[in-house]
């Protein structure tokens, strides 16, 4: 077998771990446990399934020194950024803790029989149930939030399903240590043992798609990585849901007004926004429309300047950094694109930051499709456009996105079509302000059309997200007795319900 190895991305320095890829055989074992307590698990009370997510999140807050210094170690990431995102963690989980005592997400309806303009209708009542078994793959870019104990885990859980969760091999020991915690937590509630499962290297992932058990299957990632995974889990003899979050540009837009009433500072928030984290967000504005006037000139100025100040950068893995190097490289050998900054990139994990410009004209030649891709890492590409017709055909030719962000200004014209176009191509829209960051609530969207993810009627952040794992089903006629609890007429579990249309 394949032994794990951690990498400092930093120095290059390399651990081999007390630990083996699993193989195709242990994934089936696995899957097929976590098949085997399914009921056990959904069957418990919300109140048992609120109290899990709260000691798990407890039980990450008790490691988090370890964690936050084993991060460091496999990610490079600052003590401070991981140190927060830790505790976004803890809190995401205490958050579905909440979601779950809630109940709305059951979406209990009951309709009594009766005669209708139809005819006779039979008793009806409706709930949405857990799909079983689902498979998670930890991003990179956040060993914490949308890894092993990410937002998929917790919603998954939340929604009361079992999870075999497929680690990210920037972060090995980091994905071991906080998978621990969450299992610490499990058997301290005595939860049924398999309810939380990790496995280890690229066959186990394909394997882990591709096994009966699992049910569905929530993916962040890179577009190559997660299109074909999604076809795999089609091509399956039995079909499973894909919620992949793929790539996304992220479109800005600056209108003329805004950069006439502020440009330095909007070019300031620029530079800090597509390089937070070292550009590793899926969120990064990526793709900036600035007007073709002085005051365009302007931001774009502080924004050089800006982005120049800024030392080599130290990326997730170096495999990350090779794949940014090449997306530089394919930018600057695209015929009327202008290399605004450069930057000596070095080696191994270290790169710097760059910045793009081209006319919206060659931007939307059919044959300059690649200036439409995201590149993972600290760069962006300005987009100059003349007028507002310009800037409509311009974006008509961006791909849909996470995120469309508007800055306006204090004389601008009504914006209406401008948002109503974002609204149409992006599943957050943001005024006057950046992308980068997502928060957890009941109103987050975190998600897209097509290419941005592969189900845009899907979150993978907020409330909505237990959403993916559920499924509805209707029960006709069946007695009180044989009725889930949070369908029975006298509400034991005291959950919303709506009776004969009116909510309860």
């Amino acid at each position: 077998m394949t032994p794990i190895v951690s990498v400092n991305p930093d120095t290059g320095e390399s651990v081999e771990l007390a630990l083996e890829e699993t193989s195709p055989n242990e994934v089936v074992q696995l899957t097929e446990r976590a098949s085997s307590i399914a009921s056990d698990y959904a069957s418990r009370p919300l109140t048992w399934r609120a109290q899990l997510l709260r000691a798990m999140a407890e039980e990450l807050e008790a490691d988090a020194p370890a964690l936050v210094e084993t991060a460091k170690r496999e990610t490079a990431l600052t003590q401070m950024r991981l140190e927060g995102e830790l505790r976004r963690t803890a809190f995401q989980f205490r958050f579905f803790a909440g979601v779950v005592l809630d109940a709305s997400f059951l979406q209990a309806s009951i309709d009594h029989a009766t005669d209708s303009p139809m005819g006779p209708l039979p008793d009806l009542r409706r709930l949405r149930v857990p799909l079983g078994p689902v498979a998670v793959f930890g991003s990179s870019n956040f060993p914490f939030a949308f890894s092993v104990p990410g937002g998929d885990t917790a919603s998954a859980l939340a929604a009361g399903c079992p999870v075999v969760i497929k680690a990210h091999p920037a972060h090995p020991a980091t994905s071991l240590a906080t998978f621990e915690a969450l299992r610490r937590a499990a058997r301290a509630q005595e939860a049924p043992e398999g309810l939380v499962a990790l496995v280890f290297g690229v066959d186990a992932g394909v394997a882990l798609v591709e096994a009966a058990p699992i049910q569905a299957v929530g993916f962040t990632g890179s577009v190559a990585a997660g299109q074909f995974l999604w076809r795999r889990a089609n091509d399956r003899p039995t079909p499973i849901p894909f919620f992949g979050e793929l790539g996304s540009a992220n479109p800005l837009v600056v209108t003329s007004a805004a950069a006439a009433d502020q440009a330095a500072s909007i070019g300031a928030g620029i530079a800090a926004s597509m390089t937070l984290g070292v550009g590793q967000f899926c969120t990064k504005p990526g793709l900036l429309f600035i007007p073709s006037n002085a005051d365009g000139d302007q931001l774009v100025t502080t924004l050089v300047g800006e982005l120049r100040t800024l030392s080599t950068m130290t990326m997730l893995s170096s495999g990350i950094a090779s794949h940014f190097r090449s997306g530089v490289s394919d930018l600057s050998n695209i015929p009327g694109v202008h290399h605004l900054v450069t930057s000596d990139d070095g080696a191994g994990a270290h790169v710097g930051a760059h910045l793009f410009e081209v006319s919206d004209a060659i931007f939307r030649d059919p044959s300059a499709h690649r200036l439409h891709d995201e590149c993972f890492g600290p760069l962006a590409l300005i987009v100059r456009y003349g007028n507002s017709a310009a800037l409509a055909t311009a974006l008509e030719a961006a791909e849909p996105s996470l995120t469309l962000s508007v800055f306006r200004g204090a004389t601008d014209p009504d914006l209406t079509w401008l948002l109503e176009f974002a609204q149409s191509r992006a599943g957050r829209v943001i005024v006057d302000g950046y992308p980068t960051g997502v928060g957890v609530s009941w109103s987050m969207e975190h998600g897209g059309p097509w290419p941005s993810t592969t189900s845009p009627s899907t979150t993978s952040v907020g409330a909505a997200s237990v959403e993916r794992w559920l499924r509805p089903v209707t029960y006709q006629n069946v007695p009180d007795e044989f009725l889930p609890e949070a369908l029975r007429d006298n509400n034991p579990l005291g959950v919303p319900q709506r009776v004969d249309g009116v909510p309860r």
